[in-house]
Parts: structure tokens; C-alpha cells; sequence
């Protein structure tokens, strides 16, 4: 719900006076003054829309003054009016609280310390904040099964406290709605229908009601354990890819304001943890480029299917199978960059390195819980191998680090190694919405015409405020080619419904399912829907491609050995073979 109200009323918080706008909760008006409420079941989506507001948690308590006896009201769900008069901090609101959160914790697991969500979860924190440090209630506790089936997003109901933030993100911003409230009285949980397991769901694993969780009901499927495994297995060759996006964040898990590169010391610590040889996603998402490029002026040239969809995005593309089975002749065959840089891992750098590719390991760091289960599908595989066999978030690199007892703000700054390591400033705006789509403008017109495009920007497909759908038009040959780009799911539907309807008038379109793109990815350090924290890793990967010198996917040298080497032309039959796919109809 945005707000277009700018009428203003006059209201007390705390003998504070504050012009509040009109319509705002008295949540809302707190926290334009700079008060404190807290709050656990109410979601605000990145200061643009209230997605969920059932005043169901009742932590958000305070007092109102209507003239008689002070009377307590949830603050997210009390909105302001002319005159009114609001405490905060009265004996009653922080008794009403403590009350609140004691129950809370009466049917919660107290084992924080070996909680994924330790030190992050809101419920840990007011219990802190309150001073709670007493249970004064007893009795039964639920029991529900811990759900870890698609090893990707791990779901443990005895953690949920009912406060539906997942339900709302599924349902409102990837209008996907695996997850809903099943059950009544004290059985009542957050549950897929029939209680299915999420892999047998068509949960696209976008990992958005992780972002969103305030306990460890959600989180990510790990894979750090088996990372030390290998990293310690003399016979193996690990080779780690990093995608752009994680350097516009893993800094902040290490007490660095948002917005900072960590580019060089991500780089020394993959070292210093063991890695054999520590590469680039970027590479990968050049080769993308040259492929997709080829692609869409094949499919223009030769009135082949349009629009072509960039099919970087593992979660839209699952999407997709189970909600448009009839479109997957859209999506662009290409891999994602994170599959086409293992593909080439295990044959070309293999063959450049004189390494059995039945040694190397390929691992990757993403900011994206859906790349974890991209990296199990069947079809993206070679030879009988997997093209990349283990995934890790940024949180969990983040983890990694900390258990080897690295300090990260006194590494130094190194480059990521040759051979696959070398990218465009193209290659770095995969990162973040609209990039991939620019990425692919750049090397298209210029492919396409021989000419050389003087303006590398295309403002009106960057950002995310206000805006969930983006368009831009460039003129080729006398041709105006068409293009969107989408973020959020249910952006996405709006575009694949006039496709399906026939009334598109794009040639290319790029969707990602998160917020912003993979900035906001569900593997990324939480950012607590801050559009402000989005905005400035979205500013981290603009300034990585401004500053380089090669900003073009298609003159990246190492690219182009690469075709010279080994594929011979993009799109051809090696090409296919190795960075090419095919997609399921999945059905809903």
C-alpha cells in the first residue's frame, strides 16, 4: 500500500509532538520521529508497501490517552488521528510486551546458541532488550518435523511464532503462495498445503521468506560442513566462482557499513581458506552475453520465438515450469552463468590446467538460496558430472571466514586468478535488476551493427523504487527493439500473461525474483527489507563497472580465448553442448 496521502495531524508520542501524515499507523509515525517500537509480525517492504499487518504478535503494544483510562493497542494496526496521545514506554505497554514475548519463548526452542539465526533473530533480541530473563510460564510445547527435503530451504516449525511474514512475501511479492496457516488453537503452524515437503511443492526456493523470517523458522540449507571436507581432501581440486552481487555485501557481515566493496579481500580469503583456484562468476556471465546476444539476433533476424527471457535467474525459471509450462520455449536456452562457468571448470580449465576433470570440485558462492537447487537439477551436467557441485550463500562464506579465525579487515587486496577470472564491468551489473539486460544491450547493438554504442548506461532499466516493471528501447538498423525488465514474481506474471495472451510487444525481457535483483538475494546478509542497504550495494556494482576498463561482455580476452580455444563461434554445436539446456513442465 503506498502512501499518497500528505495531510498532516497532530499527535503526542511520549510528550513528543509530531506532525504524523495522515493515514500512517502509529508504528509508521514512531519511526519517522526516530521512536523505537518493536514489532514481529508487521512487514514493511523496503519503505514502499505494508505487506503484512494482522496485529497478530502483539509485541508492537502501547498506550493510548482517550481522555478516561490509558488502553493498550497494537501500534501497527491503531492509525493516527487529530489529537492523539500515545506512550510507548508506560509500565502497562512494557508489561503488556514482556507478556507477550514471555509466551513466546514458553513454546520456543532455547537452544539460541546452536541456532543459524543466533545474534539475528528479532525474538532473541526483545527478549535482550526487555530484560527477560525468567519464564514465568509452563507447559505443553510443540512438536512439529523439520523439513530440510529440498536442501535448499530448510523449514523448522517449532521455531515459528505465527507471525506469517513468509506467508505474505510468497503470497504478495512472488504471488507463488506455497506457504499459508494450516491448522487451529495451539496445533496452528505455517505449512505447505497438506503439509507437503517443499521439494514436492512449486516453491520456486527464491528464499525471500527467509529474508523476511525474524526466528530460524527459515533458513538456508548448509553446506559448510562438506566445503571443510573437501577443502581438506589432498586428491580433490576445488575451484570457487564467486557471483557479483556477493561483494557488494559479504563486507557487512564483518562490520563494514553497507555499501563497501570487498572485491580484493574476498578474493585473499577464499585463499587463505584453501581454495585451489579462486575465479570469477563474471567470466561466465560474459560468455552469457556472447551466447544470449547471439541468441536473440538469431531469433530476430530469423523470426525465431519472442521475447527471448534471460534464463539467469534459477527461481523465475521454476517459476515459470510450474506456472507457464506452455512460455518455456521463451526463456533463452543458455545456462546461468554459475552452470556455464562449472560446464567450463570441468572441460576447458581442466584441459588448460592438466587437471582430471573427475577431481575438481567446483563451488560456488552466491548470494541466492535457488542456486542451491539449481546446482542439483539432472540436466545441468556433463559427462556424467555435475557442473557445479556445492553451493554456498554469502552468510555462509561469511561463516567460513569467521571459523578460520581470519581477519577480514586486515587482509590485503588480491585479484581473482587467470584464465577464468577476468571480466567486464558489464559482467558486475548481472548483480542487480536491469543489469543483465544492459549487459546484453551493449554487446547486442554492437555485435548487431559493428558500430560502437557511445552511451554504456541505460538509466531506465535501473533501479526498483516505485517501479516493478522497467522498459527501454533501442534503435538497431532502423529496427526499434523493445525490452523489460521485471523484479518480484508477481512482476513477472503481469509480462508472462500478456505473452500468453499475445499482446507483447518486447523482444527481450529480464525477470529476477528477488527485490532489486540478487542484491537482495535470500543468501545475502539480512537486510531487513532496508531499501536504503539495497540502494548502496546496488551503487557498489554500478561503481565496479564505471571504473573498469573493459565494460563490454564481448571484449573480455579471456572470453574471446575461450572461442578461439576451445568453442570455436557462440552458439555453436560446443557450444550448445556445454552452455545450453532445456527446461521441465512442471505444473502447478
Amino acid at each position: 500500500m503506498e502512501k499518497t496521502e500528505t495531510t498532516k495531524v497532530n499527535i503526542t508520542i511520549n510528550d513528543i509532538k509530531i506532525a504524523a501524515n495522515k493515514g500512517d499507523s502509529v508504528l509508521d509515525a514512531a519511526k519517522q520521529a526516530g521512536i523505537k517500537i518493536p514489532h514481529l509480525c508487521y512487514l514493511n517492504m523496503h519503505d514502499l508497501e505494508v505487506l503484512n499487518r494482522p496485529a497478530a504478535c502483539r509485541v508492537c503494544m502501547v498506550e493510548q490517552d482517550d481522555g478516561r483510562n490509558g488502553k493498550l493497542v497494537p501500534a501497527c494496526a491503531t492509525f493516527v488521528y487529530e489529537g492523539m496521545t500515545i506512550k510507548t514506554n508506560s509500565m502497562n505497554a512494557l508489561n503488556a510486551r514482556r507478556t507477550v514475548v514471555e509466551l513466546l519463548l514458553s513454546d520456543h526452542p532455547s537452544d539460541c546458541l546452536l541456532c543459524v539465526k543466533n545474534l539475528n533473530c528479532d525474538l532473541q533480541r526483545f527478549a535482550m532488550e526487555l530484560g527477560i530473563k525468567t519464564i514465568h510460564y509452563e507447559g505443553e510445547t510443540t512438536e512439529f518435523e523439520m523439513d530440510m527435503s529440498s536442501k535448499t530451504v530448510v523449514k523448522d516449525s517449532n521455531k515459528c511464532i505465527l507471525c506469517r511474514r513468509c506467508e505474505a512475501v510468497c503470497a504478495n511479492v512472488q504471488s507463488v503462495g506455497v506457504l499459508s496457516g494450516v491448522g487451529r488453537g495451539f496445533s496452528t503452524t505455517v505449512a505447505t498445503a497438506f503439509n507437503k515437503p517443499l521439494i514436492e511443492t512449486e516453491c520456486t526456493f527464491c528464499g525471500q521468506c527467509v529474508a523476511v523470517c525474524p526466528t530460524g523458522a527459515l533458513t538456508g540449507f548448509s553446506n559448510t560442513r562438506a566445503i571443510w571436507e573437501v577443502l581438506a581432501d589432498p586428491d580433490k581440486y576445488v575451484v570457487v566462482q564467486v557471483a557479483p552481487a556477493v561483494r557488494a555485501a559479504l563486507g557487512e557481515l564483518f562490520g563494514y557499513p553497507a555499501g563497501i566493496s570487498s572485491t580484493g579481500k574476498m578474493v585473499a580469503a577464499l585463499r587463505r581458506l584453501g581454495f585451489d583456484k579462486v575465479l570469477d562468476t563474471n567470466f561466465a556471465a560474459d560468455v552469457t552475453i556472447m551466447e544470449e546476444s547471439t541468441e536473440l539476433m538469431s531469433r530476430v533476424k530469423e523470426g525465431g520465438k519472442l521475447p527471448l527471457i534471460c534464463s539467469c535467474c534459477p527461481s523465475w525459471i521454476k517459476f515459470c515450469e510450474h506456472q507457464y509450462p506452455d512460455l518455456l520455449d521463451h526463456p533463452s536456452s543458455c545456462k546461468s552463468p554459475q552452470e556455464m562457468f562449472g560446464a567450463l571448470a570441468k572441460s576447458y580449465l581442466a584441459q588448460k590446467l592438466d587437471v582430471d576433470p573427475k577431481k575438481i570440485v567446483c563451488v560456488s558462492i552466491m548470494p541466492c538460496l535457488a542456486k542451491k537447487y539449481e546446482a542439483s537439477r539432472e540436466e545441468l551436467s556433463n559427462d556424467g558430472l555435475p557442473n557445479v557441485d556445492m553451493v554456498l550463500s554469502t552468510r555462509e562464506l561469511g561463516r567460513m571466514i569467521k571459523e578460520a579465525g581470519i581477519s577480514f579487515e586486515h587482509l590485503p587486496n588480491e585479484k581473482f586468478d587467470s584464465i577464468m577470472g577476468q571480466s567486464s564491468g558489464a559482467a558486475d551489473i548481472f548483480g542487480t535488476t536491469g543489469g543483465v539486460l544492459e549487459a546484453l544491450l551493449r554487446s547486442y547493438y554492437e555485435r548487431s551493427t559493428g558500430k560502437t554504442l557511445e552511451k554504456l548506461e541505460f538509466e531506465s532499466l535501473r533501479g526498483f523504487k516505485d517501479i516493478g516493471i522497467k522498459e527501454a528501447v533501442i534503435e538497431i538498423d532502423g529496427t526499434e527493439i523493445k525490452v523489460a525488465v521485471a523484479h518480484e514474481l508477481r512482476n513477472a506474471r503481469i509480462l508472462l500473461d500478456e505473452i500468453r495472451e499475445g499482446k507483447s510487444a518486447y523482444h527481450a525481457i529480464e525477470i529476477m525474483a528477488c527485490p532489486g535483483g540478487c542484491i537482495a538475494g535470500g543468501g545475502q546478509p539480512f537486510h531487513h527489507s532496508s531499501e536504503e542497504i539495497l540502494n548502496k550495494r546496488r551503487e557498489v556494482l554500478y561503481n565496479e563497472d564505471k571504473v573498469k576498463a573493459l565494460r563490454r561482455s564481448h571484449e573480455n580476452p579471456e572470453v574471446l580465448a575461450l572461442y578461439e580455444e576451445f568453442l570455436g563461434e557462440p552458439n555453436s554445436e560446443k557450444a550448445h553442448e556445454r552452455l545450453h539446456t532445456t527446461y521441465v513442465k512442471r505444473g502447478v
